[in-house]
């Protein structure tokens, strides 16, 4: 007998840790039925039940069991490009409803005075932005959603992205944190408006709640992560490093058939890290310092192998390169 219970209570053990899920579906502020006439209960239940709990579930799906089940949401999506469809279409799912959820309200409060001020420096005015905000929603095709983001350099843009991506992502055109999200999927308003989502788009602003948007906007203004996404939106450190990673790894593993074909490319890439804009946040003394000897790293290594140089030589060089572009790395996270 104390051996079957011992048995149970493992496998219940075992069942609970199986079953554990890092995301959850967040509860709302308000009932299904809070935000009629503009968004009836039935839309909103099946919309929070239905379609945002499969976004849920199906990511903890994707992630169980792997180095991904670790991070964060954000971190899930910021490198879309290198997950599976799985993880990037719910995760971006899970984000960008829970988002939306916050945003809307049955007596939406007013914009905050700092919200309002920087609004109409970059738009004009409230109705501006909301009118670029209802021509990138009812614009995009297919399934979307038209967002409001905070740029790495502190900047209001009004953006549109297809099925669940959003600007965190290095799929997307533009990057920032959202802080106000339209959803122009049909599953929002199908029920509702049928056809006619212009008329939807024209009752969202009577629930969409400028208090929750203005704390979202001063959040995100100071939000670490702005850098982060920042330096994975700098195209020219990505493509250098990626080359870098992909000749000099090979070479700590003896292999320098990489490095001898590929270094006109490492130049070319070096050229480009150096001379071009860099992003703001990184825009130092110290790290112009940082990508002219990285540029002069990688011309000794091209003269060298010009030379057919031996691979111990090349090895010296390349070794110093790649602790050259640490030093370029550890700038970026200060």
């Amino acid at each position: 007998m104390k051996k079957i219970f011992i048995i149970s209570i493992a496998l219940t053990m075992c069942d609970m840790f199986v079953n554990a899920q890092p995301f959850t579906l967040p509860k709302l502020n308000y009932e299904y039925k809070a935000l009629e006439p503009n968004i009836d209960a039935q839309t909103m239940e099946i919309h929070h039940t239905k379609h945002h709990q499969a976004y849920v579930t199906n990511l903890n799906k994707a992630i169980v069991g792997t180095k991904a089940e670790t991070l964060k949401i954000e971190e899930l999506m910021i490198n879309a490009s290198k997950r599976s469809d799985a993880i990037r279409n719910n995760a971006g799912g899970h984000y960008n409803h829970s988002l939306f959820w916050e945003i809307l309200s049955p007596s939406p409060s007013e914009a905050s005075m700092e919200f309002t001020k920087a609004v109409n420096s970059t738009f004009v005015s409230m109705d501006s932005l909301k009118k670029l905000l209802t021509t990138a929603a009812s614009t995009r095709f297919g399934s979307g959603w038209a967002w409001l983001i905070v740029t790495p350099d502190k900047k209001l843009v009004v953006h549109s992205t297809g099925n669940q991506d959003n600007a965190i992502m290095d799929v997307s055109e533009k990057r920032g944190i959202p802080i106000l999200g339209i959803d122009v999927w049909e599953h929002a308003y199908y029920l509702k408006y049928q056809n006619k989502r212009g008329d939807y788009l024209t009752a969202i602003w009577n629930v969409l709640d400028w208090g929750a948007v203005s704390k979202k906007y001063a959040e995100a203004k100071n939000n670490p992560f702005l850098k982060v996404i920042e330096k994975d939106a700098w195209k020219e450190l990505k493509d250098f490093h990626m080359v870098m990673a992909q000749t000099f790894h090979p070479a700590e593993e003896g292999k320098f058939e990489p490095i001898r074909e590929r270094i006109g490319e490492m130049v070319s890439k070096a050229k480009l890290l150096n001379n071009n804009p860099m992003p703001t946040s990184f825009a130092t003394p110290e790290m112009k310092k940082a990508t002219e000897t990285i540029l002069k790293g990688t011309e000794e290594i091209n003269k060298l192998v010009s030379k057919k140089a031996d691979n111990k030589k090349l090895m010296d060089k390349l070794t110093k390169l790649h602790d050259d572009f640490h030093v370029i790395q550890g700038l970026c996270e200060h």
